[in-house]
Order: structure tokens, then C-alpha cells, then sequence
């Protein structure tokens, strides 16, 4: 079983926001996998799909984004997957606008979201992170992740990087971990965000 995590804060207010990449990333999976049938359960939106004859629950959390674990840990418990089957998709502001990087285990890095996961399930699973990258001189970093995209360029550029996001975690779910941070990461780091 996996487990596909988009983080975000729910309401129309956020929906292009900066923070709500994961909501995106989420959302583009179950179109892509003509995923139907969500309900709300757990503190979350939750709908299932089957990739290659594999569960796959994909969960956006209707908490904050500061008490995401609240909804992950209430899933954690009813379906008694491990963290090592969780993926969590979210925004990064230390990687540039439209960088992936798929890692396991580590720190927060500041991430409320991130940090509120790794207080219920522990730091041993996956993150996805798409990179919205570091506010201007003088603005807040919360100003500038719930916030959209003030150019087109970024818009786009992020639009982008959710859709190669979405291909991640196929390739993942088709490949496994080990294969798929190596074409993403080294990818990234070759092509400064190139198409997988």
C-alpha cells in the first residue's frame, strides 16, 4: 500500500497558493488516474486508486497545514501502513521555483507541515518537494508561501514542476524508491529541473 500525502491548507483562498503545491500534485494524480469517489474521512480528503494492482490512497489533509499529522496519524492508525509507504508532497523554499527533490527521513526544514508528520509517523518516510524558492529582502517567508505565483513565468514554471511531480510519484510507484531519486535528483541537479 502507498500512501500519496499532498500538503496544503484547505479553502478556495488557498487553492494557488505557493504552500498548496502538494493539494495540486494530489489533485493531478487523480485525474490522471481517473480516481473517483472522494470522501472525507480522518481529518482528510481521501481517495483510492490502483497502480499496477497496488492501493494507493491519495490524501489531501482538511486541517491547516500546521496539524497535517493530526489527519496522517489518524490514517496511520486505521490502515496500519508504515512510513516507509507514506509520501508527502509539498513546497520547499530552499529549492529553486520548479526543482524536485525526492528524499527519505531527514529534518523539517522549517516545514510546519513536514514537521507536524514527523511528530506523529516519525521522520522515515518520503518527501516529495517541489521547490517555490525564497521570498524577496524584506517578506516574511509565510507571506510568500501563502501566496500565488505573482508572475507568469513562476506560474508557469511551477504548473510545470507539479506535472513532473505527478510523473515522480508514478515512476516511483512503477519503480520503486531507489531508481526514481536517482533520475530525479540527478536529473535536477544536471538540467536544473529538466522533464523526467
Amino acid at each position: 500500500m502507498w500512501v500519496i500525502v499532498g500538503l496544503g491548507n484547505p479553502g478556495a483562498r488557498y487553492r494557488r497558493t505557493r504552500h498548496n503545491v502538494g493539494f495540486r500534485v494530489v489533485d493531478a494524480l487523480a485525474a490522471r488516474w481517473r480516481a473517483e469517489g472522494a470522501r472525507e474521512a480522518h481529518q482528510a480528503e481521501i481517495v483510492e486508486a490502483r497502480r499496477d494492482g497496488a492501493r494507493v490512497l491519495l490524501v489531501k489533509p482538511q486541517t491547516l497545514m500546521n496539524c497535517s499529522g493530526d489527519a496522517v496519524g489518524s490514517l496511520a492508525r486505521y490502515f496500519r501502513f508504515a512510513p516507509a509507504e507514506l509520501v508527502a508532497v509539498h513546497d520547499d523554499v530552499d529549492l529553486p521555483v520548479g526543482r524536485l527533490r525526492l528524499k527519505m527521513g531527514g529534518g523539517a526544514g522549517g516545514h510546519h507541515g513536514i514537521e507536524s508528520l514527523i511528530a506523529v509517523v516519525g521522520a522515515e518516510f518520503w518527501r516529495f518537494k517541489v521547490g517555490v524558492g525564497r521570498p524577496p529582502a524584506g517578506r516574511e517567508g509565510a507571506d510568500w508561501v501563502l501566496a500565488p505565483p505573482a508572475a507568469s513565468e513562476e506560474a508557469a514554471a511551477l504548473a510545470e514542476a507539479e506535472r513532473r511531480a505527478a510523473d515522480g510519484v508514478d515512476l516511483l510507484l512503477a519503480e520503486g524508491p531507489a531508481q526514481t531519486m536517482n533520475r530525479i535528483n540527478q536529473r535536477e541537479a544536471a538540467h536544473g529541473g529538466s522533464p523526467l
